[in-house]
Protein backbone atom coordinates (compact mmCIF):
# COMPACT_ATOMS: atom_id res chain seq x y z
CA UNK A 1 0.00 0.00 0.00
CA UNK A 2 1.36 3.39 -1.00
CA UNK A 3 1.58 6.01 1.69
CA UNK A 4 2.07 9.73 1.29
CA UNK A 5 5.13 11.20 2.99
CA UNK A 6 4.37 13.78 5.64
CA UNK A 7 7.50 15.66 4.56
CA UNK A 8 6.59 15.89 0.87
CA UNK A 9 5.77 19.47 -0.18
CA UNK A 10 2.53 20.36 -1.90
CA UNK A 11 4.07 20.68 -5.38
CA UNK A 12 4.81 16.98 -5.77
CA UNK A 13 2.92 14.30 -3.83
CA UNK A 14 4.69 10.95 -4.22
CA UNK A 15 4.89 7.79 -2.18
CA UNK A 16 7.63 7.32 0.39
CA UNK A 17 9.59 4.74 -1.62
CA UNK A 18 9.79 7.01 -4.68
CA UNK A 19 10.74 9.93 -2.45
CA UNK A 20 13.61 7.96 -0.93
CA UNK A 21 14.78 6.74 -4.35
CA UNK A 22 14.92 10.28 -5.77
CA UNK A 23 16.81 11.50 -2.73
CA UNK A 24 19.37 8.66 -2.79
CA UNK A 25 19.99 9.02 -6.54
CA UNK A 26 20.66 12.75 -6.21
CA UNK A 27 22.87 12.10 -3.19
CA UNK A 28 24.90 9.56 -5.19
CA UNK A 29 25.16 12.03 -8.06
CA UNK A 30 26.97 14.40 -5.69
CA UNK A 31 29.79 11.87 -5.41
CA UNK A 32 30.84 12.59 -9.00
CA UNK A 33 33.24 15.46 -9.87
CA UNK A 34 30.74 17.00 -12.30
CA UNK A 35 28.72 18.29 -9.34
CA UNK A 36 30.23 21.45 -7.85
CA UNK A 37 29.40 22.71 -4.33
CA UNK A 38 26.90 25.36 -5.58
CA UNK A 39 25.16 22.82 -7.82
CA UNK A 40 24.95 20.36 -4.92
CA UNK A 41 23.28 23.00 -2.77
CA UNK A 42 20.87 23.80 -5.60
CA UNK A 43 19.98 20.12 -6.03
CA UNK A 44 19.28 19.92 -2.30
CA UNK A 45 16.98 22.95 -2.46
CA UNK A 46 15.13 21.44 -5.42
CA UNK A 47 14.56 18.07 -3.78
CA UNK A 48 13.53 19.74 -0.51
CA UNK A 49 10.82 21.80 -2.17
CA UNK A 50 9.57 19.34 -4.79
CA UNK A 51 9.70 15.81 -3.43
CA UNK A 52 10.80 16.43 0.17
CA UNK A 53 13.54 15.06 2.42
CA UNK A 54 12.68 11.50 3.53
CA UNK A 55 15.34 11.47 6.24
CA UNK A 56 14.87 14.98 7.58
CA UNK A 57 15.05 13.87 11.22
CA UNK A 58 18.65 12.74 10.67
CA UNK A 59 19.77 15.68 8.55
CA UNK A 60 21.23 18.01 11.18
CA UNK A 61 23.31 15.33 12.90
CA UNK A 62 24.63 13.88 9.63
CA UNK A 63 25.56 17.28 8.15
CA UNK A 64 27.36 18.30 11.35
CA UNK A 65 29.49 15.14 11.48
CA UNK A 66 30.14 15.06 7.72
CA UNK A 67 31.20 18.71 7.65
CA UNK A 68 33.62 18.23 10.53
CA UNK A 69 35.16 15.10 8.96
CA UNK A 70 35.47 16.87 5.60
CA UNK A 71 37.17 19.89 7.16
CA UNK A 72 39.67 17.63 8.96
CA UNK A 73 40.33 15.91 5.62
CA UNK A 74 41.07 19.25 3.97
CA UNK A 75 43.77 19.76 6.58
CA UNK A 76 45.84 17.05 4.84
CA UNK A 77 46.17 19.38 1.88
CA UNK A 78 47.55 22.30 3.86
CA UNK A 79 50.95 23.37 5.08
CA UNK A 80 51.51 24.54 8.66
CA UNK A 81 53.78 27.44 7.69
CA UNK A 82 51.36 28.80 5.08
CA UNK A 83 48.45 28.37 7.50
CA UNK A 84 50.25 30.28 10.26
CA UNK A 85 51.03 33.11 7.83
CA UNK A 86 47.39 33.24 6.71
CA UNK A 87 46.13 33.13 10.30
CA UNK A 88 48.45 35.94 11.33
CA UNK A 89 47.20 38.09 8.47
CA UNK A 90 43.56 37.47 9.31
CA UNK A 91 43.89 37.92 13.09
CA UNK A 92 43.13 41.65 13.27
CA UNK A 93 40.38 41.31 10.67
CA UNK A 94 38.84 38.56 12.80
CA UNK A 95 38.82 40.55 16.04
CA UNK A 96 37.52 43.71 14.39
CA UNK A 97 34.82 42.03 12.32
CA UNK A 98 33.48 39.89 15.19
CA UNK A 99 33.22 42.92 17.48
CA UNK A 100 31.59 45.16 14.87
CA UNK A 101 29.18 42.41 13.76
CA UNK A 102 27.85 41.67 17.23
CA UNK A 103 27.47 45.35 18.13
CA UNK A 104 25.75 46.18 14.84
CA UNK A 105 23.55 43.09 15.10
CA UNK A 106 22.43 44.10 18.58
CA UNK A 107 21.54 47.59 17.38
CA UNK A 108 19.60 46.24 14.38
CA UNK A 109 17.76 43.79 16.61
CA UNK A 110 16.64 46.58 18.93
CA UNK A 111 15.70 48.79 15.98
CA UNK A 112 13.50 46.10 14.44
CA UNK A 113 12.25 45.04 17.91
CA UNK A 114 13.29 41.44 17.34
CA UNK A 115 13.21 39.12 20.34
CA UNK A 116 16.56 39.53 22.16
CA UNK A 117 17.69 35.90 22.06
CA UNK A 118 16.84 35.46 18.39
CA UNK A 119 18.68 38.67 17.54
CA UNK A 120 21.75 37.60 19.51
CA UNK A 121 21.86 34.19 17.82
CA UNK A 122 21.68 35.79 14.37
CA UNK A 123 24.46 38.21 15.33
CA UNK A 124 26.73 35.46 16.68
CA UNK A 125 26.04 33.22 13.69
CA UNK A 126 26.99 36.05 11.34
CA UNK A 127 30.02 37.06 13.39
CA UNK A 128 31.69 33.71 13.96
CA UNK A 129 30.80 30.52 12.07
CA UNK A 130 27.12 30.28 11.27
CA UNK A 131 25.21 27.24 12.47
CA UNK A 132 28.06 26.03 14.69
CA UNK A 133 28.08 29.30 16.62
CA UNK A 134 24.30 29.25 16.99
CA UNK A 135 24.43 25.65 18.26
CA UNK A 136 27.05 26.66 20.83
CA UNK A 137 25.38 29.89 21.97
CA UNK A 138 21.76 28.59 22.10
CA UNK A 139 22.16 26.53 25.32
CA UNK A 140 24.12 29.38 26.91
CA UNK A 141 21.21 31.81 26.55
CA UNK A 142 18.63 29.01 26.95
CA UNK A 143 16.81 29.87 23.74
CA UNK A 144 13.74 27.85 22.83
CA UNK A 145 13.36 25.73 19.68
CA UNK A 146 11.63 28.46 17.65
CA UNK A 147 14.26 31.11 18.46
CA UNK A 148 17.07 28.74 17.48
CA UNK A 149 15.26 27.57 14.31
CA UNK A 150 14.63 31.13 13.13
CA UNK A 151 18.30 32.06 13.59
CA UNK A 152 19.47 28.92 11.80
CA UNK A 153 16.99 29.55 8.98
CA UNK A 154 18.29 33.09 8.44
CA UNK A 155 21.91 31.93 8.40
CA UNK A 156 21.33 29.01 6.03
CA UNK A 157 19.31 31.11 3.57
CA UNK A 158 22.06 33.74 3.37
CA UNK A 159 24.74 31.03 3.19
CA UNK A 160 23.03 29.63 0.11
CA UNK A 161 23.13 33.04 -1.58
CA UNK A 162 26.77 33.61 -0.61
CA UNK A 163 27.91 30.33 -2.10
CA UNK A 164 26.73 31.50 -5.54
CA UNK A 165 27.39 35.24 -5.24
CA UNK A 166 30.88 35.47 -3.74
CA UNK A 167 32.89 33.75 -6.50
CA UNK A 168 31.10 35.90 -9.10
CA UNK A 169 31.90 39.10 -7.18
CA UNK A 170 35.49 37.97 -6.60
CA UNK A 171 36.13 37.39 -10.30
CA UNK A 172 34.36 40.62 -11.22
CA UNK A 173 36.68 42.57 -8.89
CA UNK A 174 39.72 40.54 -10.00
CA UNK A 175 40.52 39.64 -6.40
CA UNK A 176 43.66 37.65 -5.70
CA UNK A 177 43.37 34.12 -4.28
CA UNK A 178 44.62 35.33 -0.90
CA UNK A 179 42.26 38.30 -0.70
CA UNK A 180 39.24 36.25 -1.75
CA UNK A 181 40.00 33.56 0.83
CA UNK A 182 40.30 36.22 3.54
CA UNK A 183 37.04 37.86 2.46
CA UNK A 184 35.18 34.53 2.44
CA UNK A 185 36.35 33.71 5.97
CA UNK A 186 35.19 37.10 7.24
CA UNK A 187 31.93 37.56 5.36
CA UNK A 188 30.36 34.13 4.81
CA UNK A 189 28.65 32.66 7.84
CA UNK A 190 29.00 28.88 7.80
CA UNK A 191 32.19 26.89 7.30
CA UNK A 192 30.56 24.74 4.62
CA UNK A 193 29.77 27.70 2.37
CA UNK A 194 33.14 29.34 3.09
CA UNK A 195 34.96 26.22 1.95
CA UNK A 196 32.59 25.70 -0.99
CA UNK A 197 33.00 29.24 -2.33
CA UNK A 198 36.77 29.31 -1.78
CA UNK A 199 37.24 25.88 -3.35
CA UNK A 200 35.49 27.11 -6.49
CA UNK A 201 37.80 30.15 -6.60
CA UNK A 202 41.10 28.28 -6.26
CA UNK A 203 43.44 26.14 -4.13
CA UNK A 204 45.18 29.07 -2.43
CA UNK A 205 41.85 30.73 -1.63
CA UNK A 206 40.68 27.45 -0.10
CA UNK A 207 43.71 27.20 2.19
CA UNK A 208 43.47 30.81 3.36
CA UNK A 209 39.70 30.69 3.86
CA UNK A 210 39.66 27.39 5.74
CA UNK A 211 42.52 28.33 8.06
CA UNK A 212 41.12 31.73 8.98
CA UNK A 213 37.55 30.43 9.33
CA UNK A 214 38.56 27.67 11.72
CA UNK A 215 40.71 30.07 13.74
CA UNK A 216 37.66 32.33 13.81
CA UNK A 217 35.53 29.44 15.10
CA UNK A 218 37.64 29.32 18.27
CA UNK A 219 36.13 32.69 19.17
CA UNK A 220 32.95 30.78 20.01
CA UNK A 221 34.50 30.17 23.44
CA UNK A 222 35.11 33.79 24.61
CA UNK A 223 31.91 35.03 22.94
CA UNK A 224 29.91 32.30 24.67
CA UNK A 225 31.47 33.15 28.05
CA UNK A 226 30.69 36.86 27.60
CA UNK A 227 27.16 35.92 26.49
CA UNK A 228 26.66 33.86 29.65
CA UNK A 229 27.53 36.94 31.73
CA UNK A 230 25.29 39.27 29.71
CA UNK A 231 22.33 36.87 29.85
CA UNK A 232 23.16 35.95 33.47
CA UNK A 233 23.31 32.19 32.84
CA UNK A 234 26.41 31.24 34.80
CA UNK A 235 25.62 27.52 34.90
CA UNK A 236 25.52 27.10 31.12
CA UNK A 237 28.12 24.93 29.40
CA UNK A 238 30.01 26.05 26.31
CA UNK A 239 30.38 23.61 23.39
CA UNK A 240 34.02 23.64 22.28
CA UNK A 241 34.70 22.81 18.58
CA UNK A 242 37.20 20.00 19.23
CA UNK A 243 37.41 18.97 15.57
CA UNK A 244 39.58 22.06 14.92
CA UNK A 245 42.34 20.30 16.87
CA UNK A 246 42.12 17.35 14.46
CA UNK A 247 42.33 19.78 11.54
CA UNK A 248 45.58 21.20 12.97
CA UNK A 249 46.90 17.67 13.51
CA UNK A 250 46.15 16.84 9.87
CA UNK A 251 48.13 19.90 8.74
CA UNK A 252 51.06 18.91 10.94
CA UNK A 253 51.05 15.37 9.52
CA UNK A 254 50.95 16.66 5.95
CA UNK A 255 53.80 19.10 6.61
CA UNK A 256 56.23 16.96 8.61
CA UNK A 257 55.45 13.29 7.84
CA UNK A 258 56.32 12.39 4.26
CA UNK A 259 54.57 8.95 4.27
CA UNK A 260 51.28 10.67 5.05
CA UNK A 261 51.97 13.51 2.63
CA UNK A 262 52.33 10.99 -0.20
CA UNK A 263 48.68 9.90 -0.05
CA UNK A 264 47.31 13.16 1.37
CA UNK A 265 45.93 14.26 -2.05
CA UNK A 266 43.58 11.27 -1.99
CA UNK A 267 42.31 12.25 1.47
CA UNK A 268 41.76 15.82 0.27
CA UNK A 269 39.82 14.55 -2.74
CA UNK A 270 37.54 12.49 -0.49
CA UNK A 271 37.12 15.48 1.85
CA UNK A 272 36.05 17.74 -1.03
CA UNK A 273 33.48 15.15 -2.09
CA UNK A 274 32.25 15.03 1.50
CA UNK A 275 31.84 18.79 1.41
CA UNK A 276 29.73 18.58 -1.77
CA UNK A 277 27.48 15.98 -0.11
CA UNK A 278 27.25 18.18 2.99
CA UNK A 279 26.03 21.13 0.93
CA UNK A 280 23.45 18.91 -0.77
CA UNK A 281 22.13 17.86 2.64
CA UNK A 282 22.07 21.46 3.87
CA UNK A 283 20.03 22.47 0.83
CA UNK A 284 17.72 19.49 1.34
CA UNK A 285 16.97 20.77 4.83
CA UNK A 286 15.70 24.14 3.58
CA UNK A 287 12.14 23.22 2.70
CA UNK A 288 9.23 25.62 2.38
CA UNK A 289 8.20 25.32 6.03
CA UNK A 290 11.70 26.29 7.20
CA UNK A 291 11.73 29.32 4.90
CA UNK A 292 8.28 30.44 6.07
CA UNK A 293 9.17 30.07 9.76
CA UNK A 294 12.00 32.60 9.54
CA UNK A 295 9.86 35.74 9.32
CA UNK A 296 10.57 39.02 7.56
CA UNK A 297 12.21 41.07 10.33
CA UNK A 298 14.81 38.48 11.44
CA UNK A 299 15.67 37.87 7.79
CA UNK A 300 15.97 41.63 7.24
CA UNK A 301 18.24 41.93 10.29
CA UNK A 302 20.43 39.08 9.07
CA UNK A 303 20.59 40.43 5.53
CA UNK A 304 21.50 43.99 6.52
CA UNK A 305 24.06 42.72 9.00
CA UNK A 306 25.60 40.37 6.44
CA UNK A 307 25.72 42.97 3.65
CA UNK A 308 27.27 45.52 6.02
CA UNK A 309 30.01 43.18 7.22
CA UNK A 310 30.68 41.83 3.74
CA UNK A 311 30.97 45.39 2.43
CA UNK A 312 33.19 46.60 5.25
CA UNK A 313 35.37 43.52 5.00
CA UNK A 314 35.76 43.92 1.26
CA UNK A 315 36.61 47.61 1.59
CA UNK A 316 39.17 46.86 4.30
CA UNK A 317 40.87 44.18 2.20
CA UNK A 318 40.97 46.28 -0.97
CA UNK A 319 41.81 49.72 0.42
CA UNK A 320 43.70 49.10 3.66
CA UNK A 321 46.16 46.44 2.52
Amino acid sequence: MKTESINAPILLRINTTAQQLIFVLLLLLCLFPIISPPIALLLGLIVANLSGHPFLHLNHKVTTVLLQVSVVGLGFGMNVHSAVAAGREGFLFTIGSITVTIILGTLLGKWFRIEKKTSHLISCGTAICGGSAIAAIAPVIKSDEKQTSVALGVIFILNSIALFAFPVIGHWLHMSQNDFGLWCAIAIHDTSSVVGAANKYGAEALQVATTIKLARALWIIPVALITAVVFKNKASKVKIPYFIGLFILAMVCNTYFSPIASFAPHLVSVAKTGLVVTLFLIGAGLNRSVLKSVGLLPLLQGTLLWVSIAGLGLASIIFLK
